[in-house]
């Protein structure tokens, strides 16, 4: 990189290049001179904002969660529109972006990142975050009595998230799950609660 380049909040261009590596290449790839190469920066950067790699690696994933809190707010705001299964069929599909996949996958075999990120409660970050979501919008409907009023919000988000991450994982990188599959998985959850609701 020239000398004297002004470098615009390098901690975003850093998560950008860290992304699209996951993307491109998987978290194995995923090093701290991948994700300065692929920035176009010199490799120093990165050390000079972040104390390690795990500490930029943790920085990223709190930068999913402050997005993921974003599409918190809009889905519970939503709540008594549409129906349930759709607006869950896009929340999970937004939440499960091939970006959030790969860092979930990161986190699965990054013991040192697990272990900054740990939280009373346990649970994979990302996921933990995720569940609480679904959980709060299950809450606000059934509030709502769009579910049944004795519906277990936290199991149902644990059943949705779960279910959810099993059809996006695994798969071959660039693809996804059809439609019909996950609103297959999503009606599945939730047939009981919705269906009671109306006795």
């Amino acid at each position: 990189m020239p000398t004297g380049v002004h470098l615009r909040d390098v901690r975003q261009q850093l998560f950008h290049a860290a992304e699209r590596v996951l993307l491109r290449d998987g978290p194995d790839a995923l090093t701290s001179r991948a994700v300065t190469a692929e920035a176009d920066v010199a490799k120093g950067v990165l050390h000079r904002h972040f104390a390690d790699f795990d500490a930029f690696l943790a920085e990223l994933v709190h930068d999913r969660i402050a997005r993921l809190r974003d599409q918190e707010a809009l889905l519970h705001a939503a709540a008594g529109t549409r129906t349930v299964p759709e607006h869950l069929v896009d929340t999970l599909t937004e939440l499960f972006d091939p970006v959030s996949v790969a860092l979930v996958s990161l986190l699965f075999f990054r013991d040192e990142l697990r272990k900054r990120l740990h939280r009373p409660g346990g649970g994979l970050p990302l996921l933990v975050e995720a569940r609480a979501m679904v959980a709060g919008y299950l809450r606000a409907e059934r509030a709502q009595g769009r579910i049944a009023a004795d519906a277990d919000a936290d199991s149902l988000a644990l059943s949705l998230i779960g279910g959810a991450h099993l059809l996006f994982a695994g798969r071959r990188r660039g693809t996804r799950p059809a439609d019909d599959e996950l609103a297959g998985v999503v009606n599945a959850v939730l047939a009981d609660v919705i269906q009671r609701r109306l006795l």
